[in-house]
């Protein structure tokens, strides 16, 4: 009875080829769109992981002034080279503390310049921050502590001055009115997750960035890297003690600085393109049961079309469970079908958009299951109505039906 089911509806598809394709068509689309947005959705999710875990391994970072809301902050005293040292010191756990201050500069060699930021800091700067060198060395303890005229570049600024071909280490290269020799080259880090160059900068030791950049002892920036296995949040919060202490504020006055835990960060950032993916889902699947509705009416046209089959069918014995499950297998078929097709070219839009928006590609072996699973569910809750009508159709009527 099943196979009986199964040719009889495999030839009404072939008889109508060009109907039964624009009926799946909602299907595919509906499908195709759930596996798109999940797939591209869970990628941007892994990327965003990622690029918080490149900045830095357990890193908490603290800045003067509180946020006020679109990228402004409370007017607050910067901090000072001893405010980080006291952090080193008088908090456990620590396994690096980077004091830094940045500033906008244009760095030239030869006939080329190139506008970029300059930041002041220490080693620990690539500790804290995950950065490994590609060519040279770090700084010399000789160098930060005098103040040196030495810097170590990115990658942007590599290619931006020297090109491809030329080595930048032992080049001198002008930051404003300071020439300072290229010691080292950083791997590169790539786009960040708000989209910024995170190759694009130049650094150099922080006592030469006071003297020869700023003009002031401003510390704009604390890095704090956690050891492994310690708690950040109870590092913040001594972190948080030390400072108020040190920056005398009383009790019942708030803080005047802002501290910030990247694992706390990156879990937020995660769950808010999680929220966003499913929402997208959500509003793509609306397109299947659009697709369902469009199998509904082909199926009533098709129900009146074969309105004489029907009646001979019922005339010479066959039960309507026969005549019913004739034409739901029809409809399961064909929004199977759907499904199947709309999962094939997901993969391959997913793949494209993947490699166009630079997202690692995550198939969901899951969703694509629920999908299929969900396309085939619809031509039962569809199919079922005009599958009805059909078997309760009276055979005189039906025979008598032009």
């Amino acid at each position: 009875m099943w196979g009986n089911a199964l040719l009889l509806a495999l030839r009404e598809i072939r008889r109508n080829v060009m109907r039964s394709a624009l009926t799946i068509l909602g299907i595919v689309i509906g499908v195709a769109a759930v596996i798109v947005m999940v797939t591209v959705g869970e990628g941007a999710t892994l990327q965003v992981t990622r690029q918080i875990a490149s900045l830095g391994s357990n890193l908490l970072m603290v800045v003067p002034g509180q946020r006020m809301g679109m990228g402004q902050r409370s007017t607050a005293p910067a901090f000072r080279l001893a405010d980080a040292e006291a952090i080193a010191r008088q908090v456990n756990a620590i396994a690096a503390v980077a004091p830094s201050a940045s500033q906008s500069t244009t760095a030239v060699f030869g006939n080329t310049n190139w506008s970029t930021k300059v930041t002041g800091t220490t080693n620990d700067f690539l500790t804290a921050g995950n950065w490994s060198l590609r060519l040279g060395r770090p700084f010399s303890a000789a160098e930060l502590r005098a103040g040196k005229a030495v810097c170590i570049i990115g990658e942007t600024v590599r290619k931006e001055l020297f090109g491809e071909q030329q080595d930048p280490l032992g080049q001198k290269i002008r930051l404003e009115k300071l020439s300072c020799q290229v010691i080292g080259l950083l791997a590169s880090k790539g786009q960040s997750t708000m989209g910024s160059d995170q190759d694009d900068f130049v650094v150099i030791p922080l006592r030469t960035f006071h003297r020869r950049i700023a003009g002031d002892r401003d510390v704009r920036l604390i890095q704090v890297s956690v050891r492994d296995g310690a708690s950040t949040e109870e590092t913040l919060e001594s972190i948080k003690r030390l400072l108020r202490e040190r920056r005398h504020i009383g009790a019942n006055e708030d803080d005047d600085f802002s501290a910030m835990d990247m694992k706390e960060i990156a879990r937020t950032l995660s769950g808010t393109t999680r929220v966003l993916t499913l929402l997208l889902g959500a509003v793509a699947a609306v397109s299947l049961l659009v697709g369902g509705i469009g199998i509904m009416n082909i199926m009533l046209v098709s129900v009146t079309e074969r309105t004489r089959e029907i009646g001979i069918r019922l005339a010479i014995g066959a039960l309507e469970r026969e005549v019913l499950m004739q034409f739901l297998v029809e409809a399961v078929m064909l929004s199977s079908l759907g499904g199947m097709i709309g999962i094939a070219l997901a993969i391959g839009a997913s793949l494209a958009l993947s490699s166009l928006m630079q997202f690692p590609f995550v198939l969901n072996g899951g969703i694509v299951v629920v999908a299929f699973l969900f396309s085939a569910a619809v031509g039962v809750l569809f199919g079922y109505f005009p599958a009805r009508k059909a078997a309760r159709l009276d055979p005189i009527d039906a025979l008598r039906h032009e």
